[in-house]
């Protein structure tokens, strides 16, 4: 299922905020809001969560940017990309401390916008595999070590970054040096080899059963001494495979 990244723009200037938005359109993202004011963006945050957050460091109102991504984190572990035409050193340590994903100089580039923004999805996608996160958003699996990751991964189609649902995920087959992941709605070639993909994945979630395939445990609807039957297709089980999926499907 082909889900584009949704981006928050705070910007107390409209006319920047609505051009920002019109660029990521076109780049294919979604844009959720744009908001003036720092309190706006929380209460925002809160109701209609997105994926990153673009922000203003100099907002009027009684928080600047840089406040408002310190109460934002507090409650969410979201990406905060920072837009500046300030960038004195005070302003640069104070946002450091919040630890953003990339800083953005205004007057903007088209450019600079979007690499910002594929960075930051690039990622995303390391640290959800890396990290636990203690967010709204968060997916437990059911294997021994209680392993925590977000229910979504972010892979390059084309110019942009999508995000795909973990739970959507049938299949991953490989193609040489490449991976296809095989979803709900839509096929996905990543430029990277099968073992690569499954170093990354969550072992209570996919098992690698051949040397062409990993599969998502939950949408396994049949096991047979030679295959395995996910969402009508039929898989190649291998002997030396077959014990590790034997072992998720237990614990499920």
């Amino acid at each position: 299922m082909k889900n584009p990244l949704r981006i928050l723009i705070v910007e107390d200037e409209m006319v920047i905020g609505a051009n920002i938005s019109l660029q990521l359109s076109k780049f294919g993202y979604e844009v959720t809001g744009i908001v003036p004011r720092g309190e706006e963006a929380l209460v925002h945050v809160r109701e209609n969560q997105p994926d990153i957050v673009l922000l203003d460091i100099n907002l009027k109102g009684s928080i600047d940017g840089i406040q408002t991504a310190e109460i934002m984190q507090k409650e969410h572990n979201i990406p905060v990309i920072y837009l500046t035409a300030n960038a004195d050193d005070a302003h640069f340590n104070r946002a450091k401390a919040t630890h953003p994903y990339a800083f953005i100089s205004k007057p903007y580039k088209t450019l600079d916008l979007k690499r910002a923004i594929e960075l930051t999805a690039s990622r995303m996608q390391s640290v959800s595999f890396a990290e636990i996160h203690k967010t709204s958003d968060i997916h437990a699996l059911k294997d021994k070590s209680s392993f925590v990751l977000t229910d979504s991964i972010f892979v390059r189609n084309h110019d942009k970054m999508v995000k795909i649902i973990v739970k959507d995920i049938y299949y991953i087959e490989a193609e040489r040096n490449y991976c296809r992941i095989f979803s709900r709605d839509k096929e996905y070639l990543l430029v990277m080899t099968l073992k690569d993909m499954s170093e990354k994945l969550p072992k209570g979630h996919f098992v690698r059963v051949h040397r062409s395939y990993i599969v998502n445990v939950e949408h396994v609807d049949e096991v047979t001494l030679s295959h395995i039957a996910v969402a009508k297709k039929a898989i190649p089980l291998s002997k030396s495979f077959r014990n590790d999926l034997m072992n998720v499907l237990q614990t499920i």
